[in-house]
């Protein structure tokens, strides 16, 4: 297990947008940057459903290339600008995440980038 920490890109996910990695893992965990409901071609949809989808996919994507998977996610926060959106968000949650769900925050936010309607991120373990 490494305790040097180790970058993270996929084409799978959208790049960075600003100065960070999409992911870092170290010390046999994989700790990703908050995902927006963006395709990895940088189209960000209207729709608060698409959005969510999209946003977990892209953080399916990423812990995945850093060699996890979301069942070993042990914490989730999500951010969302619209909290009447929580169990809307929840259903589509739940189609990602099943047995043994990973802890979770929910936060409400006042704005995301590219004004967003919703971010995800999460810590995952990697298999050992």
């Amino acid at each position: 297990m490494s305790r040097t920490p180790k970058t993270v890109q996929t084409p799978k996910a959208p790049a960075a947008i600003g100065p960070y990695s999409q992911a870092v893992t170290c010390g046999g965990m994989v700790y990703t940057s908050g995902q927006l409901g963006i395709d990895p071609g940088g189209i960000i949809p209207e729709d608060f459903a698409a959005q969510a989808k999209l946003a977990l996919t892209n953080l399916q994507a990423i812990v995945e290339a850093a060699g996890s998977n979301l069942g070993l996610a042990v914490s989730v926060d999500v951010y969302l600008i619209d909290m009447g959106r929580f169990a809307q968000f929840n259903e589509i949650y739940a189609s990602f995440f099943q047995a043994n769900f990973p802890a979770r925050a929910a936060i409400a936010v006042r704005a995301l980038p590219r004004e967003a309607q919703v971010e995800v991120r999460c810590i995952a373990a990697l298999p050992e």
